[in-house]
């Protein structure tokens, strides 16, 4: 009798599509949303459509894909459209122009409805089936998680850029995860609480989510090589982005500028006890142009340098008085109902 009872209950847990076809437990995570901002990525799209259909029943009872194109020149937004219509779990949204991809993230995060979200790219550098163990990671406590690569496909340059935009992006997160940040996140709603209200044209997800939480982690996952398109991503736009962390959500400028205006502050007294003590013991001046010409230069560097980075900061605050919005919407394929 209690056999019976446990395969009937079994039946209707299958029914429910609680185990896979073979009787093995699915592992459910909750209810998930996927955030992908697109640009340029026509080609790709369909592709990780079609492996996030395969990947995400057996993850999530209910989920959905949002699509955010952020100003594309091609035909994203047409298959971001064909797409909506062809599965009821997607939808999208069309920026009015190209806003980066931390601000196309942002709109696409306030869109998304459910309790996790999930940040990936549009190239299928990260694979879908390796989502598991970013939502598994997610469920041993942790609000925000990372996956890193076991190895990543770039050129020296690259390299190099993204390891220094990690380094400030460290010192401004204030967090040890800030080595291992990757565009392939998995995050709690509830972090997004500490940035609701934020309006700025400079937008880090990576930052904004410091605010809200300190329980990162991160997990090694597989990065595929980029096989349709080329990056996005350049050693430009990298240096930018680090440039916009550094003087956005971060002081340690303005306290280098402090820094180099107080250490010139002490040369400038060395060099004049110098010249007071040169002139009573020998009676006479320092001879030469060259000398006064070099010290000349040297504060004028430095006062230009400690302008430049206050300069930057106003610049921010110029921006922010503004009231400029982080991104603007031109379409939406509308809501869609939940998937089964």
């Amino acid at each position: 009798m209690h056999q019976t009872q446990k395969q009937a209950g079994r039946d209707v847990a299958m029914a429910n599509n609680e185990y896979t076809n073979d009787g093995v437990p699915r592992e459910r995570f909750g209810d998930v949303s996927i955030i992908v901002p697109v640009y340029n990525s026509e080609r790709s799209l369909p592709i990780l459509c079609e492996r996030l259909a395969a990947v995400l029943p057996e993850l999530a009872a209910r989920y959905e894909l949002i699509f955010v194109d952020d100003g594309s020149r091609d035909a994203s937004w047409q298959v971001i459209s064909e797409l909506s219509e062809r599965y009821a779990w997607v939808s999208g949204m069309s920026l009015m122009r190209n806003f980066c991809q931390h601000n196309a993230l942002l709109c696409g995060i306030r869109a998304a409805r459910y309790d996790i979200l999930v940040t990936m790219d549009d190239d299928l550098q990260h694979p879908p089936e390796e989502l598991v163990h970013l939502l598994r990671h997610l469920s041993h406590g942790f609000d925000v998680v990372y996956g890193t690569p076991v190895s990543q496909q770039h050129g020296l340059l690259r390299g190099i850029a993204s390891r220094l935009t990690k380094a400030v992006l460290q010192g401004a997160m204030g967090a040890d995860t800030a080595t291992k940040v990757s565009a392939w996140r998995a995050l709690r709603r509830e972090v997004c609480a500490g940035f609701e209200s934020y309006q700025n044209t400079f937008v880090s997800i990576d930052v904004l989510l410091t605010w809200g939480t300190t329980r990162f982690s991160s997990v090694t996952v597989r990065h595929e090589p980029r096989s349709i398109g080329q990056s996005n991503y350049t050693v430009g736009a990298l240096l930018r982005h680090a440039l916009n962390m550094l003087t956005g959500f971060s002081t340690l400028p303005l306290q280098l500028a402090s820094f180099v205006g107080f250490f010139f502050t002490l040369f400038g007294i060395g060099v004049l006890l110098y010249v007071l003590i040169r002139y009573f013991v020998s009676g006479g001046s320092i001879p030469g142009f060259p000398f006064l010409a070099s010290i000349i230069a040297l504060f004028s560097g430095a006062q230009l340098f400690a302008l430049g980075i206050i300069g930057e900061y106003l610049a921010r605050m110029h921006s922010r008085s503004m009231d400029r919005p982080a991104y603007v919407v031109r379409h939406s394929t509308g809501e869609r109902p939940d998937a089964p």
